[in-house]
């Protein structure tokens, strides 16, 4: 017999999905009903979805209603600094106990996407999907919890950097360093390497909103 999530896990996930593909975006008011309209489901297991992702502070208070949280430059820059640490750290610890299938996997990864490069929503959700299979690759249950929770945070962000122009094709070759680095069972080398690919990230993301400004003002 054959279990079926429970429903609050369903209406998490998909409200989750919505803010991380950009159906909903930083600043943008979240209705239960328009909710449970949208996704099919009641309003009970919408609403304890709601209170599960603000606990996590992806959803913040604008009087009585629900926002999609956003994050400011400090804020953001904070993430970054953590978000490198345990990047580094899982694959540092994947050049030490990933299988010879979960480096083949990383490898056909950076293959496939390489026909992405100039398709930023699709290389983003590509890039999730990599840098998770790292995580898997690290075998620890505990660092894979915390980077959930970082790349769910990433989602507040309004945009990608891979949408800046020609940050897909460095962004491919900093994750075939990567995966080269693992296949070598070179921790050290492994772990220099994402972070490299971390602080690069965070330094377009860093240009692309000193150009936002620029715009605006």
């Amino acid at each position: 017999m054959s279990l079926q999530k429970p429903q609050l896990t369903d209406a998490y996930s998909m409200i989750l999905e919505a803010i991380d593909v950009g159906v909903y975006r930083p600043g943008d008011r979240l209705v239960e009903s328009e909710l449970a309209e949208r996704f099919g489901v009641s309003r009970t297991p919408i609403r304890e979805a709601l209170q599960r992702l603000e606990t996590q502070s992806l959803l913040a208070r604008d009087g009585r209603s629900l926002i999609v949280a956003s994050l400011d430059h400090n804020q953001m820059a904070e993430l970054y600094v953590v978000r490198r640490e345990l990047e580094g750290l899982a694959a540092r610890l994947a050049a030490r106990h990933a299988t010879e299938e979960e480096v083949r996997i990383l490898r056909d990864m950076v293959e496939e996407d390489n026909a992405l490069k100039d398709n930023p929503r699709a290389l983003s959700r590509a890039n999730r999907r990599f840098h998770k299979q790292i995580h898997l690759a690290s075998h620890n249950r505990y660092l894979v919890q915390q980077l959930d929770l970082v790349h769910r945070t990433m989602a507040l962000m309004a945009t990608t950097s891979l949408a800046a122009q020609g940050r897909g094709a460095i962004a491919q070759s900093e994750h075939d360093a990567i995966v080269r680095a693992i296949a070598a069972r070179d921790e050290a080398a492994a772990d220099a390497a994402l972070r490299e690919h971390i602080s690069v990230a965070f330094m377009t993301r860093l240009k692309q909103d000193a150009a936002r400004r620029q715009d605006e003002g």
